[in-house]
């Protein structure tokens, strides 16, 4: 380092904080005096516009242009005004002075002109004229204007901003002259300052220099007479205790490094197999699951005394309830592996409540609940179908924990209009402060340590907080202990828009609704499965062709008709899987066979194979309603193109 380039820095180092100081205050001063001046020019046309809007009152209700045309054409000598102009209610032009872009009232104030004028150098400001009202004071509520008043009218002005640009530049021109001496000054203070300093700074440089370079040995170029002469004493002693614990410190760092690579192994060791046991424990779950769920389907079609029916119900419950656990870890499972797709449309706030209230008003009169959902007309941007399962698990939970009262869900308008927030609020129990963290944790509940399947899983706000990230979302909530709980969801607001109107046939083909005569074959590897699906099927009336293998599909394509439904697993013990044999069935039928694949399988690749060959995928268990909703629907869509072959 040269002394010139030492000099250099110092002079830079003392002339920094100086600019910016300088810099700052001329920024504050100069942004302060435009923001004032801006300000006060905003302020002068909107008391203008104000003025013309009072004034113009009486003319607008009695429908006298010419003195609206007065008005205008008095303060149009007030400077900077461009152009007056003065609508009726309807944003028909009553009143104009000046010149102006505009012809019309929607024109004057939209968007686009306001923010075109803008560039311009041209403020819009626009004013509805109302009658006058009374204020009302009420001194238990806030001050609010009396009802009654009606819009008379608009008045738009348009007032130019020349003035106002040319005294910014005066202003940032003697900031800029200002700066420039306090730069001066504080440079010439720097330099002077900076001389007595450039010598001892130099050995203490090159101290650290040699120290940087790993020489730890002390340095002799200190002088008594030095003004840094302590800097440099410490500056060896601190030489030297670093020589001391380097080769400590590195022999620690080693051997912290050696440990934290085994764990480090055995934790990605233990995350994969733990992975894949939840894997195969799951796929393997499945399985008998599903078989067992139809089982006990066609057992309740049978007809049987009271007490075996009773027993079956008791069994469809305890199905019902398993399935749910595995509803449950599918969800998280899906959210983790990042296969949920989100669509984010524009969607009305009223369509999510209504089902909401639908589907959990039942629920809540089972409890002796009232169940209040308020209407609203806003429109929201985000995935409707997510939004809605996040709402319907809050509102699940809130019915559960509540012995009686009130759940209430809805929607606000927040943040002057740019999001909403939807609320699920109820009477019960609460939740204490120091639970209100914990509850959003996969398994957890309150009070519930025995795992009473009755209380849930503990996965619904689990599942909500993952899904609200996915978003970009925020869930919160309020509670406490005896007085209710209300969770809250934050969605971007979205500007309303057509609903394409679609026609709906007056009266639906005679057969689409049924299932009876319905050809569909299976192709499912496990017996009991096969067995239980079979059977669930006939007993709703469909012909079913039942195969355990790929070969055996084939046989019946080749030995009958084409089936007008394939249901098939995924998974068939072969090399080949569920979707080549609906491939083979379709090219041997020569026509595009409605199909549909079922799987125990959670891979986030077989959902993307499936959604980009357009399959339905039913994860199992698959639940016997859900089953016959879907065979109803495909049956419906693949009518008419079974009819046009006939």
């Amino acid at each position: 380092m040269t002394f010139r380039g030492i000099r250099f820095r110092m002079l830079l180092a003392a002339l920094a904080p100086v600019f910016l100081v300088v810099v700052s205050l001329m920024a504050v001063f100069w942004s302060t005096r435009v923001s004032d001046l801006d300000e006060a020019h905003i302020m002068r046309a909107k008391l203008i516009a104000h003025q013309i809007a009072m004034s113009s009152e009486y003319g607008l209700f009695s429908g006298n242009v010419a003195s609206l045309q007065a008005i205008s054409a008095g303060l149009q000598n007030e400077s900077d005004v461009r152009s007056i102009a003065i609508f009726d209610a309807n944003g028909q032009l009553l009143a104009k002075t000046g010149k102006s872009r505009y012809t019309e009232l929607s024109e004057a104030v939209g968007a686009n002109y306001i923010a075109v004028q803008k560039t311009l150098g041209v403020d819009v400001i626009w004013e509805s004229v109302s009658s006058s009202n009374v204020s009302l004071d009420d001194f238990f509520s806030p001050r609010t204007a009396a009802r009654g008043s009606s819009v008379l009218g608009y008045v738009v002005l348009e007032v130019s901003r020349e003035r106002l640009d040319t005294r910014g530049r005066e202003t940032l021109l003697v900031a800029v002259v200002i700066g420039m001496a306090g730069l001066l000054l504080g440079g010439m203070l720097a330099l002077r300052l900076g001389e007595g300093v450039i010598g001892p700074v130099m050995r203490v440089s090159r101290t650290i220099e040699r120290i940087g370079e790993g020489d730890l040995s002390p340095s002799s170029e200190a002088l008594p007479s030095d003004p840094l002469f302590d800097l440099q004493t410490r500056l060896n002693q601190m030489a030297q205790r670093l020589a001391w614990g380097r080769e400590e410190l590195e022999y620690r760092v080693e051997a912290a490094t050696r440990e934290l690579r085994l764990k480090k192994e055995e934790a990605e060791t233990a995350t994969l197999a733990k992975s894949r046991f939840l894997a195969a424990a799951s796929h393997d779950l499945r399985q008998p699951t599903h078989a067992l769920g139809m089982f006990v389907a066609r057992l309740g079609q049978l007809r049987l005394d009271a007490e075996t029916r009773q027993v079956v119900g008791s069994l469809e419950a305890s199905v019902q309830s398993m399935q749910d656990l595995l509803d449950g870890l599918l969800d998280v499972s899906r959210l983790d592996a990042g296969a949920v797709q989100v669509q984010r449309v524009a969607a009305p706030v009223e369509d999510i409540l209504q089902g909401l209230r639908k589907a959990l008003l039942p629920l809540a009169e089972g409890k002796g609940l009232r169940l209040r959902v308020r209407a609203s007309g806003e429109w929201f941007l985000s995935d409707p179908v997510l939004l809605q399962r996040m709402l319907m698990n809050l509102a699940n939970n809130a019915i559960r924990y509540t012995e009686r009262g009130t759940v209430l869900i809805t929607c606000r308008v927040i943040e002057g209009g740019a999001q909403l927030r939807f609320d699920v609020s109820d009477s019960g129990i609460g939740i204490s402060p120091e639970h209100q963290r914990e509850i959003f944790r996969e398994f957890y509940q309150v009070g519930n340590s025995g795992r009473d399947r009755t209380q849930g899983l503990g996965l619904g706000l689990n599942i909500v907080e993952r899904t609200a990230k996915l978003l970009g979302h925020s869930v919160s909530l309020r509670s406490n202990l005896g007085c209710g709980t209300r969770f809250s969801i934050r969605v971007p607001r979205a500007l309303p828009r057509e609903i394409p109107v679609t026609t709906v046939p007056l009266q639906e083909p005679a057969g689409l609704g049924e299932l009876e005569g319905m050809r569909i074959l299976i192709v499912e590897d496990d017996g009991f499965a096969l067995e239980a699906l079979q059977g669930l099927l006939r007993s709703w009336g469909c012909v079913v062709n039942a195969a355990a293998g790929v070969q055996q599909a084939l046989d019946f394509v080749n030995a009958y008709p084409a089936p007008d439904l394939v249901l098939t697993d995924f998974r068939l013990g072969e090399d080949r899987n569920g979707m080549d044999v609906i491939d083979m069935v379709r090219s041997h039928a020569r026509r595009d066979i409605p199909a549909c694949l079922m799987s125990g399988d959670t891979d986030a690749e077989l959902i993307q194979s499936a959604k980009a060959a357009g399959l339905t995928l039913l994860h199992k268990p698959v639940r016997p309603a859900k089953l016959r909703s879907l065979l109803r629907r495909l049956a419906i869509n693949s009518a008419p193109e079974a009819q046009e072959k006939s």
